[in-house]
């Protein structure tokens, strides 16, 4: 019966419980993204009458290519749980309906591409776009101040070098060049500190504007990534520790998982 549900023949070894409930979860848990190349989720469920009662064993996911709302790639994501209690009479409907919130082994894969990409993103841009805050005004003779042209080189040690430009909306554009440390805070803000300004490259002329709007970026973006606005439907993720490697940065946490969307 369970296998005319779901359209699955019966590979040898494998629990019509779980071989259900991992089709069900992988339909359930690519809604989750506007785009994915590839989303695989691994359930545990032995013997199959545990099912019944509505208990997993364990739940593993991991995805590749993600897309979150619409602007923000996602190398890689995957997250474990241990037993998970669900809703059984939800995986028969064709859906998955936690019992009550879990919490998963988590982690996240960036990309140096996809972080640049998300500097075009307009959540993103509206925080670094014609922006009226007067220390920034004194500087252009209070016309609004924008940075643009963002760019991130991912470097070794948690470190990353980071290139804009300050338009300050009178015909002048200010190059602003940066090595910034990035750490977790709070288990959901991404932090920017210890900025090392880079003036050689700059006109002499535009050196001390230049360090000024260095600062001043810095701290905008360290009060810009808080993970509770990314968050995933009913999915709320917490770090522990980020890792530069290549041209990659691993997050790795854990997720807060208070419902699965249909």
């Amino acid at each position: 019966m369970f296998g005319g549900l779901t359209g699955l023949q019966n590979p040898k070894g494998t629990d019509w419980g779980e071989r259900m409930l991992n089709t069900v979860a992988s339909q359930t848990i690519r809604h989750l993204f506007t785009q994915s190349e590839s989303v695989e989720v691994f359930v545990r469920c032995y013997p199959s009458s545990k099912l019944l009662q509505g208990s997993i064993d364990s739940f593993k996911m991991s995805g590749r290519g993600l897309v979150i709302r619409r602007d923000f790639a996602v190398e890689e994501m995957s997250f474990e749980t241990d037993a998970v209690a669900i809703d059984f009479s939800s995986v028969l409907s064709g859906k998955l309906s936690l019992k009550q919130p879990t919490q998963a082994i988590a982690q996240v894969i960036l990309s140096e591409a996809g972080i640049n990409q998300a500097f075009n993103a307009e959540l993103v841009k509206k925080r670094l776009l014609n922006l009226t805050v007067p220390s920034l005004t004194e500087l252009s003779g209070g016309e609004p101040v924008s940075f643009t042209d963002v760019q991130v080189q991912l470097l070794p040690e948690n470190r990353l070098q980071l290139l804009a430009k300050a338009d300050l909306n009178n015909g002048e554009l200010v190059p602003l060049s940066m090595i910034l440390t990035v750490s977790i805070e709070r288990r959901r803000r991404v932090s920017f500190k210890d900025p090392k300004i880079q003036l050689d490259q700059v006109p002499e002329a535009q050196r001390e504007i230049s360090q000024t709007l260095s600062v001043a970026l810095v701290e905008i973006l360290d009060n810009m990534v808080d993970l509770d606005r990314f968050d995933l439907d009913g999915v709320k993720m917490r770090l522990n520790r980020l890792e530069t490697e290549g041209q990659k940065i691993i997050f790795s946490g854990y997720a807060e998982i208070e419902r699965i969307p249909n």
